[in-house]
């Protein structure tokens, strides 16, 4: 089995956290005897002048084929305007990637196009398919299809390359409902749970990193880009309700500053840690050092930091976005709570109030495994090239 995987979300050297889950899912499958893949992850740099600003330099800089943790991966480049033109992206991406992919096509053929996110890689997959004359699968996580799939000018083309595809993948149930709400069909769709590393991700000591962080009292962590999106607001809008907790913000975003402007003007500024984009080698220690993650998200998949948090004993606490009535079955685990301050402010409490053990709270995501991860993504791939 040859498969080509088309990533837009995938991590490189100047972001290192970006798409890591893609990343770890891509190498279960290829340890997997008999599978081949190719990694093709498309880089959207702007033209000259606007590639040498320092959001695009590194981009700009990157190798166009280098072997990134034992995969092999290519990097090539496609226009990228900034603010327009987004419904333009699948052309764009396509007809740059066309040529590489026809040569890797010739010397050793594809069998299959794995588009890893549904916007901008699945209608771009649509494009390669048709001109390889190969199948395609498209993966559905959950902004793709919540935002990409209900905005007017990409609406179609999302929805037309869901219907064109040889099989569809949710990382949810609920998402895989909202995918054939949209009008794709179910019976194409496979639930795909995210998987998570048992040996890094596990409960261990925090008081030393407390300690560093000068935190005595419950600590409480959001893992997140900080954009409207995931609504870290709400969570800074309930530490007044939450007397001796301290809020720490793991992730960078363009709502950086609205947060600090509103911790300031709540009062909770000294009890706001903004820790920036933390290593994904270091967020273990981070999650398992909080009493509670909280993350009050508008829309969502399945996140996988709610699993992470899960798998280091750290119960979680969220708002009824994607799989996450699908993740909470034990209320060990967390509280599902309404998108407010008031009610995320009670579900936290009730969480502390409740002392869970660690590793009860681990049993919960006992099941997502990398490995696991990647056997279903085969089994996936491989009913599709048995049709």
């Amino acid at each position: 089995m040859r498969i080509l995987t088309l990533a837009t979300l995938f991590p490189n050297a100047a972001h290192p956290n970006f798409g890591i889950f893609v990343e770890r899912q891509t190498a279960a499958l290829a340890a997997r005897e008999g599978v081949e893949v190719t990694v093709i992850s498309p880089q959207a740099v702007p033209p000259w002048p606007l590639s040498r600003h320092a959001r695009y330099r590194e981009i700009a800089g990157l190798p166009l084929h280098e072997s990134w943790h034992g995969l092999s991966v290519h990097r090539p480049r496609f226009l990228h305007i900034p603010g327009i033109g987004a419904h333009w992206q699948p052309q764009l991406l396509a007809r740059a990637v066309l040529p590489l992919v026809r040569r890797l096509h010739r010397e050793t053929p594809f069998d299959l196009i794995d588009a890893e996110f549904f916007y901008p890689d699945g209608p771009a997959a649509r494009i390669l398919s048709q001109a390889l004359g190969v199948p395609y699968s498209v993966k559905a996580r959950g902004a793709d299809i919540h935002h990409w799939g209900q905005a007017p000018r990409t609406r179609d083309i999302v929805l037309q390359a869901g219907r064109d595809a040889a099989g569809l993948i949710a990382v949810s149930q609920a998402l895989k409902d909202d995918m054939v709400a949209l009008g794709m069909p179910g019976d194409s769709i496979s639930v795909h749970y995210t998987g998570c590393d048992q040996q890094r991700f596990a409960p261990q000591d925090g008081e030393g990193l407390r300690a560093e962080l000068g935190i005595t009292g419950p600590m409480l962590i959001a893992v997140g880009a900080l954009i409207a999106r995931k609504r870290q607001n709400l969570i800074i809008e309930a530490l007044p309700m939450l007397p001796g907790a301290t809020l720490v913000l793991a992730g960078t975003g363009d709502a950086e500053a609205r947060y600090r402007a509103l911790a300031t003007r709540l009062g909770v500024a000294e009890r706001v840690i903004f820790a920036g984009a933390l290593p994904h080698d270091d967020l273990p220690r981070w999650l398992a050092a909080a009493d509670v993650m909280v993350l009050p998200s508008r829309s969502e998949g399945l996140a996988n930091a709610w699993v992470e948090a899960l798998a280091c004993g750290t119960p979680i606490v969220i708002c009824d976005a994607g799989g996450a009535a699908e993740l909470l079955t034990d209320p060990v685990a967390g509280r599902i709570a309404a998108a407010d301050p008031e009610a995320l402010a009670a579900a936290v409490l009730d969480v502390l109030a409740s002392h869970p053990d660690p590793l009860a709270v681990r049993a919960c995501v006992a099941r997502f495994s990398w490995t696991r991860n990647g056997q279903e993504l085969h089994q996936h791939f491989s009913r599709i090239l048995e049709r």
